[in-house]
């Protein structure tokens, strides 16, 4: 990703994710009391429109921060984090956490982004950065608190293209540092996904973000060796060299970006684009379809790349899955980092 592509999502982000309103809330009222704003019940993330497009924004700013340290807006980047990532507005978040009815708050999608910008700030070296991951930390580990009470309840993954698939909570969840964490998150992707065979791929839905087929490939790429998936890979989609399922391989389109629900498709575009150079880097190099999903990606990148800073439906948001997408760097958990337990 060259540095001007960097300025452009970081300028996006900065650009909303201290924007209060619009807010679409995922808040229960227990009372007259809980009726507040979005900046009141959430002094760190209450902007983007949603708190976990507000979460995975400070992800995209703080790698963005990391990767292009002399970025023209890295010290606005620092200064941003410095006045939110405070123990006091932490605590906090966490309190919120705590109180009854808020079990489900953004269950798992939230929760997943929230360890992935966890793991993101694990890797940084500087003492900003060290203070913004230790700041995080007891947020983070609320969120591994979460996971581990709920995912042994869980019976049925959820293959849905939005914010509940259960294959994309595993795969960000495995990059953050623990050892029980990424266990139980192997265990359940092993027991949901191992078995399944010859996708038919019945997408995209109407406001699908994600990919269901691509998303299960990425968190099954993540959780087994390179063997086990290139054989799980045969069994899962057996004719991907003869680009079938044909609906993987075609850009959704997006009629009209001023719709929330349908501005997803361009989410769809750009986090298949990121899963598809995801599997092109597993799959060895002679290998024929390696061309054929790099080839893909590119077509889905370019159908969306463009439009991520358009209707605010679309911008809160997009320019996130446009750096998964443009970014090629391994996780945390592949470089195989000591991990908490």
């Amino acid at each position: 990703m060259l540095a001007s592509d960097a300025s452009r999502l970081a300028r996006i982000a900065l650009g909303h994710v201290t924007r209060e309103y619009p807010n679409k809330l995922d808040h229960v009222l227990r009372g007259p009391e809980d009726l507040r704003g979005p900046r009141a019940l959430h002094p760190v993330f209450y902007g983007s429109f949603d708190w976990h497009s507000c979460v995975h924004s400070y992800w995209l700013l703080t790698h963005i921060y990391r990767l292009f340290p002399s970025l023209a807006e890295a010290d606005e980047i620092a200064a941003l984090v410095d006045s939110h990532f405070t123990r006091e507005n932490m605590a906090a978040e966490v309190a919120y956490l705590q109180q009854p009815g808020r079990g489900t708050f953004e269950r798992p999608y939230g929760w997943s982004w929230l360890l992935k910008l966890a793991a993101e700030l694990t890797q940084h070296t500087t003492e900003s950065g060290r203070h913004w991951s230790r700041a995080l930390e007891p947020l983070a580990t609320a969120f591994v608190g979460r996971f581990l009470d709920f995912l042994p309840r869980t019976t049925y993954p959820i293959r849905a293209g939005t914010h509940f698939n259960s294959a994309f909570a595993l795969a960000l969840a495995l990059e953050y540092p623990h050892a029980g964490l990424a266990a139980l998150v192997r265990e359940k992707a092993i027991a949901w996904f191992a078995g399944d065979r010859d996708c038919p791929a019945w997408e995209p839905g109407g406001d699908d973000f994600l990919s269901p087929t691509l998303t299960e490939v990425e968190c099954m790429r993540r959780v087994l060796g390179p063997h086990d998936f290139l054989a799980w890979l045969d069994g899962f989609l057996p004719r991907l060299a003869e680009r079938r399922p044909c609906t993987l391989f075609v850009p959704a389109e997006v009629s009209d970006r001023s719709d929330g629900k349908i501005a997803h498709l361009d989410g769809l575009n750009l986090s298949r684009a990121f899963c598809m150079r995801s599997l092109a880097r597993a799959l060895p190099s002679g290998d024929a379809r390696r061309p054929i999903v790099l080839e893909s990606a590119d077509q889905h990148l370019a159908a969306s790349l463009p439009h991520v800073a358009g209707d605010y439906m679309g911008a809160h948001w997009l320019a996130t899955y446009a750096l998964l997408a443009l970014t090629s760097t391994s996780t945390y958990a592949e470089r195989g980092a000591p991990r908490k337990t």
